[in-house]
């Protein structure tokens, strides 16, 4: 039996964790905290910046579920994904949006992979760094996808690189994406959430899932940060209302000058990072949930929001006016590789930008 190195200093990693059933595993250095569930969507289920004691991650009100031992009331296409949904961040591939058909097959909300226990390596164990590649291959769809998750001593950022394969002998269409969500208590009035210059647009006739009041007009396109709400009043997007507005909503960024986005707590003074290849997620998008949301299956509970990176729109629909697909059409065999970077940060101020190699630099 391989027995790993149980460091108290440095860079530590371990896949010898099981929670709530689930092959876990966690991996820090003196200023992070990454824990990974591998057995459900290799999501990353947990982001802490130690020193504030700040988890990054939102959580749903029912938390973590194995697939293995949930039975679901049917097999409807939502519910499949809600009912193991935890929040956190999962890899969207690829498919991603509403329920699909996909060249003959019932795909559920977002895509398979997430609620798909993945395989896992250590692939390096040193006081100086760590790091472990997860991958699938799904099964209704013919993909292969793999991501390398990476902490090096003395840095507040998770270094991801991350594939998908198409592995049949004939093109096939993907949506690849990053599902992040941040919620409470990191998540709160005082956060100022930062991205560099970008369009954005609400979709005209979708509800995304969230019944109940609207925080942003449908149908509105414009310049971020400047929206307006469905009475036409002023709405600035860098700032987030309490629960008790009971808002949800989703729009779009288009547009991106560069590939990255931040939000800061002013109260905290902690905020999280990330930064991505800007040609590869052109469209992110932007769920918000502040205490909105009626009826299933938020039942108004909830305070988060998802800060999405894609490489496509929903289902790889049109952007509005258009009747090209946005999904990416892959080559039989073809692979694309990314490198991401989430970084954890420590300021009461804004961001004014975020480097390639995750570098933040701070409004004044």
């Amino acid at each position: 039996m391989h027995y790993q190195m149980e460091r108290t200093y440095g860079c530590r990693i371990s896949d010898a964790w099981t929670f709530r059933g689930l092959k876990t595993v966690i991996m820090e250095n003196d200023q992070i905290r990454v824990t990974v569930l591998a057995d459900k969507g290799a999501d990353i289920y947990e982001f802490v910046h130690k020193s504030s004691d700040t988890d990054f991650m939102w959580r749903t009100p029912w938390g973590v579920r194995d697939p293995s031992k949930w039975v679901p009331t049917s097999g409807w296409g939502n519910g499949l994904w809600h009912d193991v949904y935890e929040g956190g961040w999962q890899t969207i591939a690829p498919t991603g949006g509403s329920p699909m058909n996909y060249r003959g097959a019932e795909i559920g909300q977002h895509n398979e992979s997430a609620i798909m226990p993945w395989d896992c390596q250590v692939l390096e164990d040193t006081p100086d760094r760590v790091s472990a590649k997860f991958w699938v291959r799904t099964y209704r769809t013919p993909f292969y996808i793999e991501k390398t998750l990476t902490i090096v001593r003395g840095n507040p950022t998770l270094h991801i690189e991350e594939s998908v394969v198409n592995e049949a002998e004939e093109a096939a269409e993907c949506v690849w994406g990053q599902h992040i969500a941040l919620g409470s208590p990191f998540l709160s009035p005082s956060c100022r959430l930062d991205v560099p210059a970008a369009k954005f647009f609400v979709p005209g006739n979708e509800d995304e899932g969230q019944g109940g009041e609207h925080r942003l007009k449908p149908g509105q396109s414009g310049t971020f940060p400047k929206a307006v709400d469905p009475k036409g009043k002023a709405v600035d997007l860098h700032n987030f209302p309490p629960k008790s507005a009971r808002l949800a909503d989703y729009c779009v960024m288009t547009g991106l000058a560069e590939g990255w986005y931040a939000v800061t707590n002013q109260e905290r003074g902690v905020g999280f990072a990330f930064v991505y290849p800007k040609e590869v997620y052109p469209y992110l998008w932007f769920w918000q949930v502040f205490g909105g949301g009626t009826g299933w299956p938020w039942y108004r509970r909830n305070y988060n929001i998802g800060l999405e990176p894609f490489s496509s729109l929903a289902n790889g629909k049109p952007l509005p006016g258009s009747n090209k697909p946005t999904s990416v059409l892959m080559k039989a065999g073809e692979k694309r590789t990314i490198s991401m970077k989430a970084v954890a940060y420590e300021s009461k101020k804004g961001v004014s930008r975020v480097t390639s190699a995750g570098v933040v630099t701070f409004r004044r």
